[in-house]
């Protein structure tokens, strides 16, 4: 991967770990998490109005990531009516890459070198063992059910994200598109999802979410679909997701949260697979 293309991204997944910091910290995560969905919408029509309108070409990949998008969303509010941030999202983050990268090599032809593959791979299961291993996960195999079907949905988007923003005029105007039109389909999931009044819930308790997060979330995204269009998608999306390592860190800092020894051996195998995604 270019050097250029891997520390940018890097420097996405510290910011990465911030947002998901306060979706961890706030205590309804439906508020949290639509409060990042809709937090994307201001700064999404700020672009859409400066920006050139996405190539004609790009419009379905739009439309078709918006709804995959919803897939993502559905999974992971049904995954945290049943389990814990704790469970739930490292086992979704670390299928994803899995899935993107079975997918590319499958069905899209892309080749990759043996030692790239061990590095998504070590990524991945370096983040999984977190969810995998959390107290009591294995008594409720609905847990992983939900947190492998969010995570199938993570690795599509990205794969449709990362191909679509390659043949759109700009990455930030696709992208600015689907967010604004996933916020709009995330309203009718919610309400199927009995949640009523959550754009003034998000308001009223999640207003820090809302635009803090939503902006992190937002610029981080940008960034990773530009390092789709620059390096092969699945070895990007491996990196993006390396944001558990910092996670760790912020968690042990600033939510009291205790480095264990599933935490360490977590840590070690992303340092291995990051450190082969740049020298290997």
């Amino acid at each position: 991967m270019d050097p250029k293309v891997f520390f940018i991204v890097l420097l996405a997944t510290f910011m990465h770990a911030i947002w998901n910091g306060m979706v961890k910290k706030h205590p309804d995560k439906v508020i949290a998490v639509a409060g990042i969905v809709f937090g994307h919408v201001p700064f999404s029509l700020i672009a859409i109005i400066f920006l050139p309108i996405p190539s004609a070409e790009s419009i379905p990949y739009i439309i078709a990531s918006a709804f995959v998008h919803q897939g993502y969303q559905w999974y992971l509010l049904r995954s945290y009516q049943i389990g814990d941030l704790t469970k739930v999202y490292p086992i979704a983050r670390g299928f994803g890459p899995l899935v993107a990268t079975t997918i590319s090599i499958l069905l899209l032809g892309l080749v990759l070198d043996y030692f790239i593959i061990l590095s998504i791979f070590l990524i991945s299961l370096g983040i999984m063992i977190l969810g995998v291993f959390e107290s009591n996960i294995i008594k409720n195999l609905n847990i992983i059910k939900y947190s492998l079907l969010t995570g199938f949905f993570i690795g599509l988007y990205s794969l449709i994200d990362g191909y679509g923003a390659r043949v759109s005029l700009s990455a930030i105007s696709y992208m600015s598109w689907s967010f604004t039109l996933n916020s709009l389909l995330f309203l009718v999931l919610l309400k199927l999802n009995k949640n009523e009044n959550i754009f003034r819930k998000v308001m009223k308790e999640g207003k820090k979410i809302f635009w803090i997060g939503g902006f992190l979330s937002y610029v981080i995204y940008i960034i990773v679909i530009w390092g789709f269009t620059k390096a092969p998608i699945p070895m990007v999306a491996a990196l993006r997701e390396s944001s558990i390592f910092f996670s760790i860190f912020i968690g042990y800092i600033f939510l009291k949260e205790k480095i264990t020894s599933i935490k360490i051996i977590s840590i070690i195998l992303i340092v291995f697979g990051v450190f082969g995604l740049k020298f290997l």
